[in-house]
Order: structure tokens, then sequence, then C-alpha cells
């Protein structure tokens, strides 16, 4: 494999034909037919009939002689046949970045669910402050040696806001490197952390989800856990200032001890192509069984909104602006870690 190569926020390159699937119109829109197309809906007879074959055809739940309604499996199973009919005919939607959002409410959020819900047991607090409609900026912190925490924050995102928003993740190169987890992490809607898609993305009224501390938050030393890494040069928060999107700080707790990081294998890094080779209690030396993470309590944070429609334009460059408002989420997200820690009874509970 090679060198992984992390690619800055900042970067601002070009990548506008990136994503995009054929016969698919940009956001993922089909053409509707015109409303003559559209069948008129069947009239009942004089004596509360439908005339033959009409009754599915209107809505009605088909009934055989001496049986009652079709039963809430076998609505399950057409669903289930009439979604893997649309795969694998190719009858489905994707947007410009190959976000489908049919398979990410139907498959990968099933699948994401019981780990959020029951393993890890998430408690989700401060989510209102996440804008109901509109683009918004929800800067995290990142750690737990896999990227755990990213897709447990896009679970709490739609499962717990009112509006069930998606959370569109910017992800590192080295995701979109890894044969299958590519296209799955294209098909969930994440993206390339760079600022000319988180921009379009906001501007199209998006919430975004970035982790400014990258490897340097998912792999420090658990002798680190839940002290900030640098937060780069403040590439998100130009971001935000050219959307005139808000930035909501986040906090998260209890992914730090998933995989605790006793020590880092640079030579087994080096040779894989990747930043870190972590060593942990479990693993090596319990081989697979040792990459099954460790059942912690987590709770998730969303901090008061930060507003940034009120700066003129030419605000997004400026440097100390840049700085004062990156320092300002900074500080915001670990005092709220702090605060967390001190309320958590245990690890675990």
């Amino acid at each position: 494999m090679a060198d992984a190569k992390v690619i800055p926020f900042d970067d601002d390159r070009s990548r506008s034909g990136a994503g995009r699937r054929r016969g698919v119109l940009p956001g993922g829109g089909r053409v509707q037919p015109p409303a003559s197309a559209v069948p008129a809906p069947v009239s009942a007879l004089p004596g509360g009939q439908v005339p033959g074959g009409a009754a599915e055809a209107a809505g009605a739940p088909s009934r055989d002689e001496g049986e009652g309604p079709v039963s809430g499996w076998d609505r399950r199973i057409a669903g289930g046949l009439a979604f893997l009919r649309r795969r694998l005919t190719g009858d489905y939607d994707v947007d410009e970045f190959g976000y489908d959002k049919e398979l990410t409410d139907q498959v990968l959020m099933s699948v994401l669910r019981p780990l959020a819900d029951k393993y890890f047991r998430v408690e989700v607090k401060g989510v209102e402050n996440i804008p109901s409609d509109g683009g918004a900026l929800i800067v995290a912190n990142h750690s737990g040696t896999l990227p755990l925490d990213g897709l447990m924050l896009q679970v709490a995102v739609h499962d717990n806001h009112p509006a069930e928003r998606h959370l569109r993740l910017l992800a590192a190169d080295l995701v979109f490197m890894l044969p299958v987890v590519n296209e799955l992490a294209r098909k969930a809607g994440h993206t390339l952390a760079c600022a000319e898609d988180a921009e379009r993305l906001l501007q199209a009224g998006e919430v975004v989800g970035v982790m400014p501390e990258g490897f340097k938050g998912i792999g420090k030393p658990f002798s680190e856990r839940y002290k900030l890494q640098r937060f780069g040069r403040g590439g998100f928060v130009s971001t935000a200032l050219r959307a005139g999107a808000p930035i909501v700080p986040c906090s998260i707790v209890g992914a730090e001890e998933i995989y605790p990081m006793i020590g880092n294998s640079k030579t087994l890094a080096r040779v894989l192509g990747v930043p870190y080779f972590p060593v942990t209690p479990t693993f090596p030396w319990l081989g697979p069984l040792g990459m099954m993470p460790l059942p912690t309590k987590w709770t998730i944070q969303f901090g008061e909104p930060i507003p940034t429609d009120g700066y003129p334009p030419e605000a997004a460059e400026d440097p100390m602006l840049m700085f004062n408002l990156t320092d300002q989420v900074r500080e915001q997200i670990q005092h709220t870690l702090y605060k967390l820690l001190v309320q958590r009874r245990s690890v675990f509970f």
C-alpha cells in the first residue's frame, strides 16, 4: 500500500467532477413525470367495491378469501425485495459526492444503530443546538485509535435531531484509498476533507462534520487521552465564514477507552503505509479478537453554536480572526470534555 498522505483541510483544490453518477441530476434528484402521465385514482363502484384488481393500485390492503390484511412481516419482505430490485437494477439516486440516502437510511444506519444504542449506550446532549435547516459545521474531538467516533456521531445526529438531519463527515484521503471502505464512505455521505467540498456542502444546506485533530487525535497514546491536539491552521473556520454557517462545537467522551493505545509500532506502520500501528492490551496479542472495542459508556454533547453570518465577506481571509475563532472552538470543546469527565461515574457505566 502507498504511504498515506493527509490532505490539509485548507487545501482548496478543485474536485468538482469527483463522485458524479451518470443519469443522476445534481443533488440526486429525479425528473418527475408530467401531471398528465400520472394515472387518475380509481373510483369505487356503487356498493363500495373497487373494480377488479384495482384495490391494490388504490392502496388498499390485499386480501385473500377468508384471510385478513397483509401482515407486517409480508410488508417487510415486500419492501426488502423492492429495495433489492432497485439496487440490482441501478434504480436509485446518489448526489454529486456519491451519497446514497436510501442505502444509508435502510442499511448502514441499521447496522450502526445497535452499536450506538446497545453497545456504547451513547447519551446525546444539546442536540437542539444543531439548526433544523440550513448549513451548519459540527467540530468535534477525535480519538479511539479507529474512527468509530465519527460513525457514532453520524448516528447521534440523525437519530436524536427532531429533523433527522444527516451528517456529512469530512475524512482524510486514507479512507478513500482503502478498497470497500472507499465505496461505503462515499455511500454514507463522507467526502474528502478539503475546503472546496466542505463549502459546497454548507452552501447546499447540509450539516457537515469535521474533526480537525485528524490522525494526531485518533492515534495519540492513552496517556494523553482527552487532551486536544492542534486544530491546524483554522481552515474549518475560514470555510464556515465563507458559507455563513454556524459552528457547533461537539465533545465526545468514551471513545478514548475503546482501544487503549499503549504503544505504536512505527516499523509496521511504515511497511503497511499507515500513520500508526496501534498496540493495545488486547491487540495484536489476541489476534482478531483483540480488535473488539471495549464496551465503554459514551456521551456526546453539542455546545452552543458560534454564528459566522455577521462577519463581512473578507473576514475569511483575516488570519487573526481565524486564529481567535479556532481557539474559541477548541477551548469550548476542551472545557466540555473536562466537565463531562468529572460528571461520569465510570468508564463503563
